[in-house]
C-alpha cells in the first residue's frame, strides 16, 4: 500500500524507528504469547538485533501512517548452518491498537517480496500458540501451509504454549538448483 494516494507506506525500518518497534514488541512480549520471550528487550537490545538483520543483508520493514509506526516485520536466517542460507525466518508485530487495517498484510507481502528477489527460497514462521488465529490466518492468505506443530513447547502466562511451524516457497522455491 505505498505510492500516491496510499494509506500508509510500507519502508526500510531504521534506527530511529526503534523506540515504536520496542515499545509494539513490549506489548506481545507481557501480555501474549505470540513471542515466548518473558522479558521486553531493552533499546540496546533491540538495536544489536535490529543491526544483526539488516547488515546481513536481510530486511527489517516498518509501516508508516500519519508519521506513526504501525507496525514492523523482518527476516532473519533461519539457523547458522551453510545448507539453510536459501530459508529465512519471518517475525511481524502490528501495534495491537491498529490491527484490522491491512498492515500485517502489506509487511509480510513486502517481506516476502524481498526476499524472493534477494534470492532466497523458502520462509518460515515459528507461531508462538496454536491459537494464534491473527498470525495463523495471515500467514494462510499469504501463502504458507502448516509444516508441523511442536506440543507444549513453551510455558508463558502460566499456560504451555504450542509452536506452529508455517512454510511457503519463495520463487521458485525447490523446483530448481539456486544459482
Amino acid at each position: 500500500m505505498t505510492g500516491a494516494g496510499s494509506p500508509f507506506d510500507i519502508r526500510a525500518a531504521t534506527a530511529e524507528d526503534l523506540p515504536a518497534i520496542a515499545k509494539i514488541y513490549e506489548h506481545y512480549v507481557l501480555n501474549s504469547i505470540a513471542t515466548f520471550e518473558e522479558i521486553p528487550p531493552d533499546a540496546a537490545e533491540m538495536e544489536t538485533r535490529f543491526r544483526r538483520v539488516t547488515e546481513s543483508g536481510l530486511p527489517w520493514l516498518a509501516v508508516e501512517e500519519a508519521g506513526d509506526v504501525r507496525g514492523y516485520a523482518y527476516a532473519a536466517p533461519y539457523r547458522d548452518r551453510s545448507a539453510y542460507r536459501f530459508l529465512v525466518e519471518d517475525s511481524i508485530y502490528v501495534d495491537p491498537a491498529a490491527t484490522g487495517h491491512g498492515y500485517g498484510t502489506a509487511l509480510l507481502g513486502a517481506l516476502i517480496e524481498r526476499c524472493t528477489e534477494l534470492g532466497k527460497r523458502q520462509m518460515i514462521a515459528v507461531i508462538g500458540g496454536s491459537t494464534t488465529a491473527p498470525s495463523i490466518g495471515l500467514h494462510s492468505r499469504l501463502g504458507f501451509r502448516v509444516a508441523g506443530v511442536v506440543p507444549s513447547a513453551g510455558f508463558k502466562l502460566g499456560k504451555w504454549a504450542d509452536t506452529v511451524l508455517m512454510t511457503r516457497p519463495l520463487g521458485d522455491g525447490d523446483r530448481s538448483r539456486p544459482g
